[in-house]
Formats: structure tokens, sequence, C-alpha cells
């Protein structure tokens, strides 16, 4: 009896072999689509844990669009200038 992983498993890759040789795109189509379909459902809450007796609370998100108010004028400051007092008026 010959016990070589080599030798038991040849008959399964050449299987691999011939299958993905004839059905290769139609298996690389199917991945695809499936993969697709599986992030779908990780995205959508698929993978979380699941309480049987947990209140459902919901959150949404609200978007507060405050109106544009122009900034006040501007205050008018009048400054008068005062010479300094050298004596010489």
């Amino acid at each position: 009896m010959n016990l070589n992983p080599a030798d038991v498993l040849n008959p399964v890759f050449n299987l691999l072999d011939s299958i993905i040789q004839n059905y290769g795109a139609y298996l690389f189509l199917a991945f695809a689509w499936l993969s697709v379909l599986v992030l779908a459902w990780v995205f959508s809450g698929g993978l979380g844990r699941k309480f049987p007796y947990q209140p459902h609370v919901r959150a949404g998100i609200g978007i507060i669009i405050q109106p544009h108010t122009p900034p006040p004028p501007p205050a008018i400051i009048i400054h008068e200038h005062d010479p300094p007092d050298d004596g010489m008026d």
C-alpha cells in the first residue's frame, strides 16, 4: 500500500485541473457574483450577533441646514488725532 501524499492526491489534482480547464470562466463568474452577495450580506449586518431579548434602538442621521446670516455691519470708530503736547503751540 502506497501512502505517499503525492500519489494519493494525484487523482484529486487531476480532477480539479480538468474542471478548471473546462469550466474556468463559469467558475470565475460564479465566485465573483457570490463574493458580491457575501459582501452585501456582511455590510448589512449579517455577521453581527443577535441577542434575543434586546430592544431595538433606531438612530437616524439628521442634517441641519442653517440659513446664512450676513455679518453685522462694521462699527465706525472715529479716532481724532491728538498731537503730542510738547509746548510748541
